[in-house]
């Protein structure tokens, strides 16, 4: 757990992090909520009003297809990368109703400055994806928290968890980890990315706001393919190709055959 707990500090956490309902984020509490013996929500927004984790929802509607809202986290994770030089974010099941895409700031920004950036993303790359299917936090006043992943999902009874990109499809019909994820796995996922630094976040900012008296034409972004550029979060990975990866963080994958409930013997 304390490898996990290091890289989610790196990424994602304030100093002197507060939370609901404990309060202050100790590392008590921060150890309970990892284990699921309880589940906090961690407040986006520092007392003096900075915020370091950005965090993109994308909600599976009931009768929406089974991988719409994965293709679309893909095609906005792939755009945040090629096409604003940013670094790959982290990508979670939520225990809930889909998705999430994890940003990290090196240098936490005004709450103000946060919400720009999130809003100038969905002008530019996913303006038309319904209101209901996307979540930016934090945004109002009623979304400035989030369930650190890995959490229990009190609601569902399953485990929200960071997940590998590469296998992220196969959770399009999921809501949530039946068990939970061993931590080492948790911290694999995290210790290979990076925070968007002061410059890239600047950067970013200026290339999607439209120069003064100009209007710029948004960029929707391009569904995942099976041909996604080396580097990139999204690209189809093999069983092997996943074991390998594991393999090579020192962690033996544990593989689990569920038996359908309509199986007759």
């Amino acid at each position: 757990m304390d490898k996990l707990i290091a890289e989610l500090k790196r990424l994602y956490l304030l100093i002197d992090q507060e939370c609901f309902p404990a309060g202050a984020l100790t590392a008590d509490i921060l150890a309970q909520h990892l284990s699921g013996e309880k589940t906090i929500a961690m407040n986006l927004v520092s007392d003096n009003g900075l915020v370091r984790a950005l965090i993109i929802d994308f909600n599976r509607m009931g009768d929406a297809p089974a991988l719409q809202h994965w293709d679309r986290l893909c095609g906005v994770a792939n755009a945040l990368q090629d096409q604003l030089g940013l670094p790959a974010p982290a990508v979670s099941i939520s225990g809930g109703a889909g998705y999430s895409l994890w940003l990290s700031l090196e240098t936490p920004v005004p709450l103000n400055q946060a919400q720009h950036f999130l809003h100038l993303l969905r002008r530019t790359y996913f303006p038309d994806i319904p209101n209901e299917e996307i979540g930016l936090r934090p945004d109002t006043l009623t979304s400035t928290t989030a369930e650190l992943p890995p959490c229990l999902h009190v609601a569902s009874n399953t485990w929200a968890a960071f997940i590998n990109p590469g296998m992220g499809a196969s959770f399009a019909d999921e809501i949530g980890l039946e068990m939970m994820p061993p931590y080492a796995a948790q911290a694999a996922f995290l210790e290979g990315l990076q925070s968007i630094s002061d410059k890239q976040f600047t950067q970013a900012i200026a290339t999607m706001h439209p120069p003064q008296g100009k209007e710029r034409p948004h960029k929707t972004a391009a569904p995942a393919t099976h041909a996604s550029p080396a580097g990139l979060l999204l690209k189809d990975a093999t069983l092997e190709d996943i074991i390998q990866h594991l393999h090579a963080k020192n962690i033996e994958p544990t593989f689990r055959h569920v038996i359908p409930k309509d199986s007759v013997f």
